[in-house]
């Protein structure tokens, strides 16, 4: 579903004993939660001492230990807890797929596979070829190549091409391509569609050109062309999907994708290939819940296989993306995990969350909510907080800094106080944006109570400005 549409959810009196309601409410959301199997799904952030305050009266889960406890099967609780031993601060991930927050909360099975891969010595090269068949076979097209993160299967695809059109060696990638031996060098680009990881094809030695009009495409298909880039997510579209694959075809060019962050749907995952794209570049961490540095090169197994010959263990430009036995076992986990799940069923999950977060903003002067589902990139429900600055007597931007630097730290969207629209998601300069599908069971409940006291009394959460730079989650 996409759009906008209102929420409507509970009351929370305001008052002294608000808190202790608040807590109450918590952990009954926590456990009613904590019963439903596709919640219990999403475990794997450790809460810290504060997130878990509100839950003291039940012994097994007064601790961060008693809470991975209760969520990891796995866990013993004399085992070192390294975030706290290197003094890293843990956060409860209200914001998405984001790289700088770890992307994606891997599922218990893709935890447990990732695990029990560790456990093994295999041959690297036979790992890789048999889990990217099994890949390839259970999302519909002929080939894949598992790459260490998106931005790697595009350099893989760009290699693959470069070798398929100068029948080259993958010790000839960089430099020897664009010389009179291997001349074939160019890589077609939508202007707008040129982005920051068009470094990712550039290490392979090609250059780009420009295109603006479906005649400037033709025109710029020649006999040194090795492939064409399209950003699926890209905020124009310019040249069609359709027209770009046809005339690219029509000249014996192949075709890459960039759909990094573009799952969900499901489906998303066979649609570009079979629309007719050679190769189609997934991230492995973000709505497919693998590990965060895996993703998939899915497309035509001519492609694939170039693509998996200049991964390591081979020396060529792959050698430094390594893709360890634990994420190549992780990533066809993963895979098989989320074709196990529905669109609805995700969704649903997503939904019924952000209904607890509305119900603990009701009755706060200015507050208005609303969901948005951006089309293509992070295509899950956002959660809109709307409010009056004045009112508040604090900014989105502020707002979004002090819930980040408090305890228990919650972060939130990056399009919160943004003042451009971007990727689907319009301008939201007086707004927090929430997601939800990444929280552990009851998390939801702290973050409402979070964003619930920020909204309340802004000098109450946090500080502002914060003691460091607050990094590059603050750049929409």
């Amino acid at each position: 579903m996409t759009g906008v549409e209102c929420v409507v959810g509970g009351t929370l009196a305001d008052g002294p004993s608000c808190d202790r309601n608040l807590e109450v409410y918590s952990m009954k959301n926590f456990e009613r939660h904590n019963d439903q199997a596709s919640y219990s799904r999403r475990r794997f952030l450790r809460a810290t001492q504060a997130t878990v305050a509100g839950l003291a009266a039940v012994p097994m889960l007064s601790t961060p230990s008693g809470l991975l406890a209760a969520t990891s099967p796995s866990h013993h609780a004399n085992e070192p807890d390294y975030y706290d031993k290197l003094g890293v601060t843990k956060h409860i991930n209200a914001a998405g797929t984001y790289t700088e927050l770890t992307s994606a909360v891997m599922p218990p099975s893709v935890r447990a596979a990732v695990a029990q891969a560790a456990l093994h010595p295999v041959h690297l090269d036979d790992l890789q070829q048999k889990a990217g068949a099994y890949i390839a076979q259970r999302l519909k097209t002929e080939g894949c190549c598992i790459s260490c993160g998106a931005s790697s299967a595009i350099t893989l695809a760009t290699a693959a091409s470069v070798m398929a059109a100068n029948n080259c060696q993958p010790l000839d990638i960089p430099s020897r391509i664009g010389t009179p031996q291997f001349p074939k060098n160019e890589v077609v680009v939508q202007k707008i569609h040129r982005y920051e990881y068009d470094v990712a094809m550039q290490l392979c030695g090609i250059k780009i050109i420009d295109v603006v009009t479906l005649d400037d495409f033709k025109q710029a298909l020649g006999p040194n062309t090795v492939m064409t880039n399209y950003f699926n997510a890209a905020d124009a579209v310019g040249i069609s999907r359709e027209d770009w694959i046809a005339v690219a075809h029509s000249k014996g060019v192949p075709c890459h994708l960039d759909a990094a962050a573009d799952m969900p749907p499901i489906s998303n995952l066979w649609k570009y290939t079979g629309m007719g794209f050679d190769m189609v570049s997934f991230s492995g961490g973000k709505g497919i819940r693998g590990p965060q540095n895996a993703g998939l090169l899915l497309g035509k197994k001519k492609y694939t296989d170039l693509a998996q010959r200049n991964l390591c263990p081979v020396d060529s430009v792959g050698r430094g993306m390594k893709v360890a036995k634990e994420q190549l076992v992780g990533m066809v986990a993963a895979v098989d995990w989320l074709l196990s799940q529905t669109d609805e069923g995700l969704e649903k999950e997503s939904r019924e969350r952000m209904a607890v977060i509305v119900g603990m903003l009701k009755n706060i002067p200015s507050v208005q909510t609303s969901i948005i589902v951006p089309e293509l990139a992070n295509h899950v429900p956002h959660l809109i907080i709307n409010f009056d600055p004045e009112v508040i007597g604090a900014s989105a931007r502020e707002l979004k800094v002090r819930l980040r630097t408090a305890t228990p730290c919650v972060e939130i969207n990056p399009h919160a106080g943004s003042q451009t629209a971007s990727q689907g998601v319009p301008a939201q300069p007086n707004a927090l944006v929430v997601t939800t599908f990444l929280l552990n069971p009851g998390e939801e409940s702290i973050v409402g109570r979070q964003i619930r006291k920020v909204l309340k009394n802004p000098k109450s959460v946090g500080t502002y400005p914060p003691p460091s730079a607050t990094g590059m989650m603050d750049s929409l």
